[in-house]
């Protein structure tokens, strides 16, 4: 087997992926005004609409794992690339806000794309390589996160929302082919008859401190960076004093932030291997945190950009390492169900996150989400650097 090829093959579907979910997510405001809701619902219909996917696919989350173990992780991609796939076709065809919703559900039922190729590459590599490995997944990730605003923006700009969607379809299509043809899974990870069922699954990473901990942490973050996903472009069209042209401005920021990222996620994937990845964590919270905390004072785009440039250094940093840790405290036939528990973890951060983002942006401003959020990460920062002080000293 040729871990490099898997590797290379998986992170360039990644980036695909990832384009093809932020050239739609971050402008569903702009597209839930053009199906009909008016400015003064659209903080709460945003936060509906985001978390409805996530509470399916944190649902979810733990069978697919479960059947990935059991029955391959390359069958887990191939199933969620499609799936997913034919909601961006569904999605570019709804003609109001409910039809919208019912595509965010059917996307939640989809879920599972990067669970299992992360799944497969953390099983793939040698052990020496997996910080390398995991670090240039996540910036496969933000690369995607950089073409898909600047894709997303410019067609929603010029061509409209659904366009974006019939070009997201495509792309995520097209690597889905890829890895059924390149990507080979080591059958030894594959587990034919899995002990136990789902609640025995839950039971087991309950048990083990540092995944309980790992997963419980993974929500709290999730909810930190998703509490701030439906309202970015709305302020961002505040700071400017319009909506006109709010996507294609949203898309140039929101890419800042993955164009920073792809440069220091393998180094914080070098970092973690070298000096431990507790550290990584308690370094990158309290570096996004005090950015993030920022993004409340500027009196323009420009600054804000800097500033979602300066997030995206130390924000790309946390999800590998707590890959790595949760890779290093489980056994190679229970990859599938550890990260399908990842998953949910990170979908019911998603799933709570806009709808605290909606509420606090509703009820006292917009600007405030980043108070809370930038306070929320420092918090764990400094709760991740007494946990791993007390780690050191056991």
């Amino acid at each position: 087997m040729n871990w490099q090829r898997n590797l290379w093959t998986l992170c360039f579907s990644v980036i695909f992926s990832a384009a093809s979910y932020t050239m739609i997510i971050p402008f569903l405001p702009v597209y839930l005004l053009e199906l009909g809701v008016s400015e003064g619902d659209i903080s709460l219909w945003s936060g509906v609409v985001f978390s409805a996917s996530f509470l399916i696919a944190a649902i979810m989350a733990p069978i697919w794992g479960r059947s990935a173990d059991k029955n391959g992780k390359k069958r887990m991609v191939l199933r969620a690339g499609y799936s997913l796939a034919a909601c961006y076709v569904l999605g570019a065809i709804v003609t109001n806000p409910l039809q919208l919703l019912g595509v965010r559900i059917l996307q939640g039922f989809a879920n599972g794309f990067l669970p299992a190729s992360l799944a497969i590459v953390a099983s793939s590599v040698p052990n020496e390589k997996l910080g390398f490995s995991l670090g240039c997944m996540q910036t496969g990730l933000l690369i995607g996160s950089i073409i898909g605003p600047l894709l997303g923006g410019t067609l929603s700009h010029y061509l409209g929302m659904r366009m974006a969607f019939f070009a997201a379809a495509g792309a995520l299509f097209l690597v889905t082919v890829a890895v059924a043809f390149l990507v080979r899974e080591p059958e030894s990870t594959i587990n034919n008859n899995p002990k136990g069922g789902l609640l025995d699954d839950l039971k087991i990473a309950c048990k083990a401190k540092v995944m309980r901990e790992l997963l419980l942490l993974t929500f709290v973050v999730q909810l930190a960076i998703m509490v701030l996903q439906p309202i970015i472009t709305l302020y961002i069209g505040k700071l400017q004093g319009s909506m006109e042209g709010v996507a294609f401005t949203a898309g140039l920021v929101f890419s800042l932030g993955g164009f920073a990222g792809a440069f220091s996620a393998p180094v914080w994937g070098r970092i973690g291997q070298n000096k431990g990845y507790f550290n990584v964590l308690a370094i990158t919270f309290l570096g996004a945190g005090i950015f993030c905390f920022l993004q409340f004072f500027p009196k323009n785009v420009f600054m804000f950009g800097a500033l979602q440039f300066m997030v995206g250094i130390f924000i790309v940093g946390i999800n590998p390492a707590i890959s790595a840790i949760l890779v290093n405290a489980s056994d190679e036939g229970f990859r599938g169900r550890i990260f399908g528990l990842l998953t949910t973890a990170n979908q019911l951060g998603s799933m709570v996150g806009p709808l605290v983002g909606g509420m606090i942006a509703t009820l006292i401003g917009i600007e405030f989400v980043f108070v809370f959020t930038g306070t929320l990460l420092i918090l764990i920062s400094i709760g991740v650097f007494i946990r791993y002080m007390k780690k050191n000293n056991a």
